[in-house]
């Protein structure tokens, strides 16, 4: 496998960053949140999207072979 130095200095980035929080996702996460809170950014959160229950067989066309 060729070793890519870009792709070493963000794993290396990364087990650092981990390290920096114990390696506990709940403490990277709230880090992240925070980080997000004190930028001053408007970020969107859309929410989830809503699926049809119930499928309109009106709109569905048969296709036929002959």
């Amino acid at each position: 496998m060729i070793e890519d130095p870009i792709v070493e200095e963000i794993r290396n980035y990364r087990k650092e960053h981990a390290a920096r929080y114990g390696n506990d996702l709940d403490r990277i996460v709230e880090a992240l949140r925070k980080c997000e809170r004190e930028s001053g950014r408007i970020y969107l959160n859309p929410g989830p999207k809503m699926l049809n229950s119930q499928v309109n067989t009106s709109t569905i066309e048969t296709v036929t072979t002959l």
